[in-house]
Parts: C-alpha cells; sequence; structure tokens
C-alpha cells in the first residue's frame, strides 16, 4: 500500500524532504499500537510527570504532571501534588521532559475518503506529468483486477498554466480500461477516453450546474478533465460502488495516521447521506464506533446538494442528524460549497480574472436568493452552517446568508464558519467578528509555492495577492480563527500548519519569501486554533480541547516543547504518542 511509505503518506501540498522520515516513524508508531494500547487502556489509572504540560487553560497555562482516571483528567499541577492520584494500580510514566498538549483537532477533513484514495492510485506528492503517468501505469499493472484504475492526489501545477490535464496522455497508457483520478484539491478529476465514453460524455454534452466539462480551444471535444462535484458526478455515476468494506479499511487507515500526528476530534467536511463515492462516511463510522474501535471524536458536516429544493433537504438533514448522532459521531453540520477554486478559474470573484476574456468572475455554485433562503432555515433548524468558500466573492456571499439567518432568526450559539477563504476583500475582513463567524483557514497553504506564484497571482495580480489567507489580519479584528488541513489535499500533520502560521514560509524550502506582510501569527495563537479553538467549532470545548480537570484525556505527547526550540524545528518534532479518552492510541509511553 503506497500510502505507508514515502511523502505519499502524507498527502502534502507541496513535497516536504522530511517527510519521508516523519511517515515511516508514523508507521512503526502505529504498528506498537497493538501492543501498547493493551498496557495503557481507558480504566487505567496514569499520572504522566515530568513533562512540559501547556494547558490551554488560562488559568493554569502550565503544569509537569497529569493524571488520568477513567479516560477524565483528575489532576494537573505539580509531581508533588499528585500523589494523592497514585496507588497501587497507578501507572506512574516519566515524560523526561516531553511536552503534552491536548489532543489536536482538525475541523475541515476528509478521513474516510482520504483512507480510501490510499488504496487506490495514489499520486500525491508526484512532480511532474512523466513520473505521474508512470505511477498510473504501475498502479494498473500491479491491480488487472481493477475494472477501473481509480485514485487521486495529482496537483494542478504540474499542468500549469492552465492547470488541466490532457485526456491523450491516459489513453497511451490505457486505451481500453477506464481511468478516473481526483486532483489533490478534489474539484478536478482527470479521465481517459474510456471513462467518458462509458459516461456517455461527448461534445453534445452540456456542463451540468455548477460544474464543467473541459474541452480542447476552439472546439467541443472533451479534454479529459471535469470540473467540480457535478462536472465529477457525471464520472462516479458509472464508476464501480465502493464496498462497505472499503469504506470500512479506509476509515481505519486514516484514524492510524490522524491519531499518529496527535489528532483525536475531526469536523468530516463533507458527508453524503446518498452517493456511490467515498463521501458516504456514517456507516463507517458507526461501524467502527459500535466496535469500541473509534478513536476520533466526529462531527459530521452534510452535504448541500445545490440542485435539491431547500425545504426538502431541511427534512432530510432533521432525520439524518436524529439518526446518525450516536456514540462518537455528532451529525449537526451542513457543509455549503460556495464556490470552487481559483487554480481553474471556478473561484467566484467580485473582479474578473485577468487571464479571462470578457471580464469572467467565476460563478456562485447557489445564488444569493437561494443561500440566505437554506441558511435561514438550517439556522432555525439548529444546524452549523460550515461553508467552503475560495474567492472574495464567495466569501461575502457566505457572511450574507449568516448575516440574512441571524436577521431572520435571531443570534444564538451557531458557531457557522467559512472554510478556507483564501481570497479576501478588505472591507469583508471585520465582518467575521460582527457576525461571531469563525474564520475557519488551513494554514499550510498560506505560503509562496507554485500553486500562488504560477497559478493565483498571475490570475488576479499583485495588489489583490496581499489578501491571500489574511490569519493576522483576520486574528487581530477580534474574530476567532480555528484550522484544519482539507486531507487529503495537504498534510494533516498540525505540527506543519503550526511552523506555517507563524512563519507564513513553505517547510519545504520552495520559497523563502513569506506570503503577505504582517499576516503571522503566534505560536500561542496557533495551538489554540488547532486545540481549543477547533474544540470550540466542533462543541466540543467543555469537555476538550484543553487539559483541565473532568475533561477528556485526549492528549498529544511531543518530542519537543515547542516554546523551546526555533520555529523552524516544529516541523521535525514528533508526536511520540496520543491518548484519546485514556486509552494509547498511537506511539508508545
Amino acid at each position: 500500500m503506497d500510502g505507508f511509505f514515502g511523502t505519499a503518506y502524507y498527502g502534502q501540498r507541496g513535497n516536504n524532504c522530511d517527510g519521508l522520515m516523519k511517515s515511516v516513524f508514523h508507521f512503526l508508531a502505529g504498528c506498537l499500537l497493538l501492543l501498547a494500547s493493551t498496557a495503557v487502556g481507558a480504566d487505567t489509572q496514569l499520572v504522566l510527570t515530568n513533562a512540559r504540560v501547556y494547558t490551554l487553560n488560562p488559568a493554569q497555562p502550565w503544569a509537569d504532571t497529569v493524571a488520568i482516571s477513567g479516560g477524565i483528567i483528575q489532576y494537573v499541577g505539580d509531581r508533588a501534588g499528585a500523589d494523592s492520584h497514585i496507588g497501587q494500580q497507578t501507572r506512574l510514566m516519566d515524560l523526561d521532559g516531553q511536552m503534552v498538549l491536548p489532543g489536536f483537532q482538525d475541523i475541515h477533513i476528509h478521513p474516510v475518503h482520504s483512507g480510501v484514495s490510499y488504496q487506490q492510485c495514489a499520486l500525491f506528492d508526484i512532480v511532474g506529468v512523466d513520473n505521474l503517468l508512470a505511477k498510473v501505469a504501475a498502479c494498473a499493472a500491479d491491480n488487472p483486477e481493477w475494472a477501473w484504475v481509480r485514485g487521486g492526489g495529482w496537483t494542478v501545477d504540474n499542468f500549469a498554466p492552465s492547470g488541466l490535464p490532457d485526456k491523450k496522455l491516459l489513453d497511451k497508457l490505457l486505451p481500453d480500461r477506464p481511468v478516473s483520478l481526483k486532483s489533490s484539491d478534489g474539484h478536478s478529476l482527470w479521465v481517459n477516453s474510456k471513462a467518458l465514453e462509458l459516461a456517455g460524455i461527448n461534445a453534445s454534452t452540456p456542463d451540468p450546474d455548477g460544474g464543467r466539462i473541459d474541452r480542447y480551444p476552439g472546439s467541443r471535444e472533451p479534454s479529459g478533465s471535469l470540473q467540480e462535484e457535478s462536472g465529477m458526478a457525471l464520472i462516479h455515476l458509472v464508476e464501480p460502488e465502493l464496498t462497505h468494506v472499503e469504506m470500512v479499511e479506509g476509515l481505519r487507515f486514516a484514524q492510524q495516521h490522524l491519531n499518529a500526528l496527535g489528532i483525536t476530534a475531526v469536523q468530516d467536511a463533507l458527508v453524503k447521506l446518498e452517493s456511490r463515492d467515498a463521501y458516504r462516511s456514517f456507516p463507517a463510522y458507526h461501524v467502527l464506533d459500535e466496535a469500541g474501535e473509534l478513536s476520533l471524536h466526529v462531527v459530521a458536516a452534510m452535504y448541500w446538494e445545490n440542485h435539491l429544493p431547500v425545504k426538502q433537504q431541511v427534512r432530510r438533514f432533521k432525520k439524518a442528524r436524529k439518526q446518525h448522532s450516536r456514540g462518537l459521531v455528532r451529525a449537526t453540520s451542513i457543509k455549503i460549497w460556495q464556490d470552487g477554486v481559483l487554480e481553474t478559474h471556478t473561484a467566484a470573484l467580485l473582479a474578473p480574472y485577468l487571464d479571462k476574456p470578457d471580464g469572467y468572475r467565476g460563478e456562485l455554485l447557489n445564488n444569493q436568493e437561494r443561500v440566505d433562503e437554506a441558511a435561514a432555515r438550517l439556522d432555525k433548524a439548529g444546524f452549523q452552517l460550515h461553508f467552503h468558500a475560495i474567492g472574495d466573492a464567495a466569501i461575502r456571499s457566505s457572511l450574507d446568508a449568516i448575516q440574512h439567518a441571524r436577521k431572520k432568526n435571531g443570534a444564538r450559539d451557531s458557531r457557522h464558519h467559512i472554510s478556507h477563504i483564501q481570497l479576501f476583500d478588505p472591507a469583508d475582513i471585520p465582518r467575521f467578528a460582527a457576525l461571531d463567524v469563525v474564520a475557519n483557514f488551513q494554514p499550510y497553504w498560506a505560503v509562496n509555492d507554485s500553486y500562488i506564484i504560477d497559478l493565483t497571482l498571475p490570475k488576479i495580480g499583485p495588489q489583490r495577492g496581499k489578501y491571500l489567507y489574511p490569519i493576522g489580519s483576520v486574528s487581530r479584528s477580534g474574530a476567532k480563527i480555528a484550522f484544519g488541513s482539507d486531507w487529503y489535499v495537504s498534510s494533516a500533520d498540525p505540527l506543519l500548519g503550526i511552523e506555517t502560521a507563524i512563519t507564513r514560509i513553505d517547510v519545504s524550502g520552495e520559497s523563502d519569501q513569506p506570503l503577505g506582510s504582517n499576516e503571522e501569527i503566534s505560536l500561542e495563537q496557533a495551538i489554540a486554533a488547532y486545540t481549543i479553538n477547533a474544540a470550540y467549532v466542533n462543541f466540543l470545548e467543555q469537555s476538550t480541547g484543553s487539559i483541565e480537570v473532568g475533561k477528556s484525556a485526549d492528549l498529544a505527547v511531543l518530542d519537543n516543547n515547542l516554546f523551546a526550540i526555533p520555529v523552524t524545528r516544529i516541523s521535525d518534532t514528533r508526536v511520540t504518542a496520543t491518548l484519546f479518552q485514556g486509552r494509547l492510541v498511537a506511539g508508545k509511553l
């Protein structure tokens, strides 16, 4: 399985020379889990001492000892004060100065879909078209039983400046076997002629609403890529349906990976109630949860279907919330896609793309009247809204919809959040705090990599480029910021995100110039965005997100104290152990 070795295990946007060593480490740590977890179970009395415990509790920021019993934190303080929590059955663990943090939480991620993708033809972190094609050929040769060669992870910068791959490249390899490969950003699908033929897509096929069939210049002939969910769905409808076993094994793979990175809670950013693809995640979550195997708190953001009637969808979501909110799973959030991505001109902008004719600005996936109605009805029904918005027009539209809902229903503890938020109009930055909307950034993207330099800035120009991922400005405005990774789009490793949020420089060294001016945040802010602030978004802050008495013992142990090392060493730091509800789920103690 390619995902276990090499940088492909990370699924990073951009190469990282350290990825190989870190992924091997995580693999070995996972192998120790079966042995170690029998020694540290949920009922174990455990005292971690001689540690640098950063609690995220303002009343007690630091400690050196944590006592755990029955999966709950019983004591936080110094070693002397822990004596009453130490008995004959207590395991006393000297951490030799290692750092202890609350378990990380990722509020925009795709665990099941990512896990399944790593068991298909994984193209993550492969640079160069020839190398991509060699991997596809190897996948096909190694898996003759696959009716379709499916997978994903290729990055659009391999096909700069257009970002659009050609079907003819795949036709030369596999003319008679269908191929469908999703891009790393999840918004494009690369296919060969056989896949187009089986889907009935030809020159006379119209573009679906909200999507696009890419075509050769000056022609109607499909060129081999499809954009956005509705475009990709034309292919997904004829692909073999994923089996229940594939979905469950995908989740097991993902969970092991995330636990090894110190992650103990997620918001699955796209869960479909009905589909043939890997976003139909609820059954897999429930299988692991009911078997006692699930080691993540899960909030599911159910997918808003842009073409279905608003009232009908609200009724479906209410029913699904009641059916699927059980155990460690909560079906309480709704994912609304308002646009696509800048790289392929599907993001919705307030001003025209510089490299497109006739003032083209992209399109909103839901017009304002429809998204206003959806937001108001969902908010009234008690759902959290989780918007995808990349372009400044989509960000404004999402904020307008939330403002409409607040005006119609009144303010409540909604914790609505907007994710990705790449290109801002500066006038909209203060609206996050004013509307009590959480800014959900993917900090690992906020660098001058090839995506920004080769694919984004030529489309928007340097002046608008000043407002790409303005995390510092949004934070200074008083808004709450929280972080996610969008794995598999980019690495799920929170430590990479933390370093990048502080430096705005790519950890791989692709560029030494920070993105933007004065958009960095502090280490304290970055850690909070992955812990207590993310727990707030997940409605879990009363039981997780900080190290306090009475909270769940969800903890990450790190081999470095992040406050005692140069910031550029944060990405070299290792998670040596992860506890979930007091149970060791990754690494060893």
